[in-house]
């Protein structure tokens, strides 16, 4: 079976710049821009040596002082990538040109008034704004949408994500002390992808929890997105399975009528280092034993990904398509969604009758 699932490129190479110099600029975003050929044209950070480093390392040609600096010398036709802390979000979007293009990391927002509040800027100055949520292009991903829109595992029923892991949080200086640390940071991911095959569903129910022997928030979760009476679509995650690999997992599973979809999400395991991703399909036939069949598939989450949002963004500017994926109107969702699990983990669960 040929399978689709690398995203359509821009026409136009639009010029890119970059506000933010952080490790996810360094893993992610410049290598996956390397690789697809787009063009960054400059750089800045509140640390200027930190850009100064980075465009060393990827031939970028311009280190701006500040953003107000990069956004005097852009032209009319840049992308600025957005990749400072949520809470630096609206300040920075407000330097920014009316009408501009800008792809902004994920999440939307350190809480929902947040998300509102970052709405709100890119509505009044009309900026074509994007989500990073860039799961939603991951090669596997892509594959089993692909697979799934042309029907060959007949109606998607069951939609399941888990991880059972050990996530050194250590890695992740700048979110390791959020109140808000898993779902917010983290789920988010696994809640913006089922809804890009599933829309919204109509309630959530949410339970995260931490480990007593840790300082985190939370670093287990499980959510539960409820759309109809037949179709499951449900979050497990465990960051705490520090055992060894033996029992270690980390997947994103679809089942329907006609067969079933399952692909390893290598990134996770042993982070940072992880494994191979491993994308396999099973379509049943009558009178036969189901089989599964592996497809090797070219790049990864990161940083392949990554080319899928900015594409999508540059398409959407150039009039190549009419659709943005990630738009802030879109990933407003799927925040509502995770504000919705805080709420079901404050609030939610029924408490049995003990008194018979």
């Amino acid at each position: 079976m040929e399978l689709i699932y690398k995203p359509e490129l821009p026409k136009e190479n639009r010029p890119i710049y970059i506000i933010g110099a952080g490790g996810i600029v360094r893993d992610a975003h410049l290598p996956a821009y390397k690789n697809a050929g787009f063009n960054v044209a400059g750089i800045t950070n509140r640390t200027k040596q930190r850009a100064i480093d980075l465009a060393n390392t990827f031939n970028i040609p311009n280190v701006f002082d500040d953003v107000e600096a990069m956004v005097e010398a852009a032209p009319e036709n840049a992308v600025y990538d957005l990749t400072l802390m949520p809470n630096q979000f609206v300040p920075t979007l407000d330097l920014l040109p009316d009408n501009a293009a800008v792809l902004i990391q994920k999440p939307m927002g350190d809480n929902y008034e947040q998300t509102l509040d970052i709405l709100e800027v890119c509505r009044r100055k009309k900026l074509k704004a994007a989500i990073n949520c860039q799961m939603r292009y991951a090669p596997y991903v892509m594959a089993a949408k692909y697979m799934i829109d042309q029907g060959h595992i007949g109606e998607l029923y069951d939609f399941e994500v888990r991880l059972t892991t050990y996530t050194p949080w250590e890695y992740f200086p700048n979110v390791v002390n959020h109140p808000r640390l898993e779902i917010q940071q983290h789920s988010i991911h696994y809640i913006d992808l089922i809804r890009s095959f599933l829309g919204n569903p109509k309630k959530v129910y949410a339970k995260t929890l931490k480990n007593p022997g840790k300082p985190m928030s939370s670093t287990r979760t499980t959510t539960i997105m409820d759309y109809n009476d037949s179709m499951r679509a449900i979050i497990n995650t465990n960051h705490d399975h520090n055992f060894g690999e033996k029992n270690q997992e980390s997947f994103v599973k679809w089942e329907g009528t006609k067969g079933a979809i399952k692909a390893r999400i290598g990134l996770l395991l042993d982070y940072p280092n992880g494994k191979p991703d491993l994308f396999q399909y099973c379509i049943v036939k009558e009178g036969e034993t189901p089989k599964w069949i592996e497809v090797d598939l070219e790049g990864s989450w990161f940083p392949d990904a990554f080319v899928g949002t900015m594409a999508s963004l540059m398409r959407y500017i150039e009039g190549s398509t009419d659709v943005l994926p990630t738009s802030v109107e879109d990933v407003v969702h799927s925040m509502a969604i995770v504000e919705a699990a805080y709420d079901s983990n404050d609030d939610g669960g029924v408490t049995p009758l003990y008194n018979a």
